[in-house]
């Protein structure tokens, strides 16, 4: 009996211990699953949800009525975006800071449009027909409604310095984002990113228990580190040139540089710094394998099926479906 106890007891710590390494590894499904179903989606975030992932990676904007809603672009997007006679929009619509949410919603974002350079780079994707822009309010119930007590959300706040006028100003941003966060609960189980670190700063001084990530990216489509004004007045030049310093400074506990500007060297001098470093968007099974055995601490990619392959590979635990 006594053996049987032991025995028993060793399943239970092997177990814990199982579960404690199922989330060591951050496996973010970016706008949901976006390389499998329509990007920033309740049937999106549904369908990582059944994959299985430790984080759901999403953006969020303001309505005119302020609804915080999930969307990536600042204005109605072309490529993805149907009006209420099923028709595509021509040309990028109205800034979402400037419609109601009832408007925002009149359009259809479940398919993208055929043909577009967005469509082919996404041949995975299953459309959705009839989903909606979604409020940030309807994504934490539904994962409320489904049980799932553990997972995290990764927020990303949609606001660039150089064009202020398509959302609040950081402060109030901050504001109504934690308003919803903690209209639900979810402090613990939420961290805010942005490429625009104004809002990382207002929420470490709103909310100094909620997690920040620092994006970062020095590329000819987006470089947020060569004008102090995305970086909340901090300059790269002022800390050694040294991105992992700059992000230490800014007080972000997590580094998400864009993948291809990763080196081992950077990674291993964040670490030493005491920050996770999560890159985004990495959806080539290859690349996956090398950072991973690299020791990052987690990775968003637009197809977690692959992500959780390349973990698996490597024997390491897969967070629950």
């Amino acid at each position: 009996m006594k053996s049987l106890r032991c025995a028993g007891l060793g399943l239970v710590v092997l177990a814990l211990a199982h579960a404690g390494t199922a989330v060591a590894f951050d496996l973010q499904g970016h706008r949901g699953a976006r390389g499998l179903a329509p990007e920033n989606t309740l049937a999106g975030f549904r369908t990582a949800l059944g994959i299985g992932v430790t984080t759901l990676e999403l953006d969020v904007g303001v309505t005119r009525d302020g609804q915080m809603v999930i969307a990536h672009d600042q204005r109605l997007n072309p490529d993805l975006a149907r009006d209420a006679s099923g028709q595509w929009l021509t040309e990028p619509g109205p800034a979402i800071h400037s419609l109601s949410l009832a408007e925002v919603q009149r359009h259809d974002v479940g398919r993208l449009k055929p043909g577009t350079k967005y469509a082919l780079g996404q041949p995975e994707q299953r459309p959705a027909d009839g989903e909606r822009v979604p409020t940030l309010d309807a994504l934490f119930e539904m994962v409320r409604a489904s049980g799932d007590g553990r997972l995290r959300f990764n927020i990303e706040t949609k606001l660039t310095p150089l064009t202020p006028e398509l959302a609040p100003e950081p402060e109030a941003f901050a504001r109504a984002l934690l308003a919803v966060v903690d209209r639900h609960g979810l402090r613990s189980r939420v961290s805010v990113q942005s490429f625009d670190w104004r809002t990382l700063q207002a929420v470490r001084r709103l909310a100094p228990d909620v997690a920040t990530a620092a994006l970062t990216a020095r590329q000819t489509f987006l470089d947020n580190l060569s004008d102090p004004r995305w970086t909340a007045g901090l300059k790269l030049d002022e800390h050694g040139g040294s991105i992992p310093r700059l992000v230490k400074a800014s007080g972000a506990g997590t580094w998400s540089p864009f993948h291809r500007e990763l080196t081992e060297a950077t990674l291993a001098e964040a670490h030493a710094l005491g920050l996770k470093v999560i890159p985004w968007t990495v959806n080539d099974a290859a690349l996956m394998d090398r950072l991973i055995a690299w020791g990052v601490d987690g990775l968003i990619s637009d197809y977690p099926d692959r992500l959780r392959s390349a973990l698996q590979r490597r024997g390491l635990a897969l967070p629950a479906r």
